[in-house]
């Protein structure tokens, strides 16, 4: 495992006056019977894209999507957000893995269609994360060359384990760790050692206060969007890295 000190190494603001790009409306086939809605921002030379999926309680439209998809784009990094087939419902019940990893997989292959030219990125917020990795372990996602998770959700709060992560072990391309270090959906302390047994497959980014929503409390002297900047910030330097 790479472990990276997350700092402030960056300077613009997340909350920008304009936006670089706007989001193209897909529609993406899971299956002849399925099909989920997905957001499109491909700004003028963009360097990669990431195939980012929501967490288990919010879709794509959540504004902390919206934020990563906005400030991913100022460092010319293309989003493809989409939705999964229960959040497309409008259910609250997360769709079994096996219709999960299809969606995954039918998103990924969509982004691949529409921006055949960059290099791919999979991955998510803490349960589309999961979902991304577990199909991955099973058969490689074509074209994706890393994963990269925004807070991996290791666990129930209060309910330290590391078995969610032990498909980790079948990933055999390049993952990106973010994680706040007060996330209880995440020891650390369990975390680190499972990664350190991937080498140099799993970089590791920490940010001090932030918790699995990347949310600091006042105290800390710190505000979300100097977290997210610095998050982004992260993910777009290791893009660089895997081209």
């Amino acid at each position: 495992m790479r472990f990276v000190r997350c700092v402030k190494f960056y300077v613009a603001p997340v909350d920008y006056p304009h936006r670089v790009s706007a989001d193209r409306p897909l529609s993406i086939a899971v299956n002849e019977t399925v099909r989920v809605s997905a957001l499109l921002r491909a700004p003028a030379g963009t360097r990669a894209c990431y195939v980012l999926a929501h967490g288990a309680g919010a879709g794509m439209t959540h504004p902390f999507m919206a934020q990563v998809a906005e400030g991913l784009a100022q460092r010319r990094v293309a989003t493809l957000r989409y939705q999964f087939p229960y959040m497309e419902r409008g259910s609250k019940r997360p769709d079994a893995p096996a219709l999960a990893h299809a969606t995954v997989r039918a998103a990924v292959a969509e982004t691949a269609r529409q921006l055949p030219q960059l290099p791919l990125i999979a991955g998510g917020k803490s349960f589309g994360g999961r979902m991304t990795s577990q199909a991955q372990a099973s058969a490689p996602l074509t074209g994706v060359r890393g994963l990269a998770f925004l807070g991996f959700p290791l666990h129930p709060p209060k309910q330290p384990s590391a078995v969610r992560a032990e498909h980790l072990r079948q990933v055999d391309v390049p993952m990106l760790f973010l994680q706040g270090t007060r996330d209880e959906l995440a020891d650390l302390s369990l975390l680190g050692p499972m990664l350190e047994e991937l080498g140099a497959r799993a970089t590791l980014c920490t940010f001090a206060y932030a918790d699995h929503s990347f949310h600091v409390p006042a105290r800390s002297g710190r505000k979300d969007a100097e977290v997210l900047a610095e998050l982004l910030d992260a993910f777009a330097a290791w893009c660089d890295e895997l081209r």
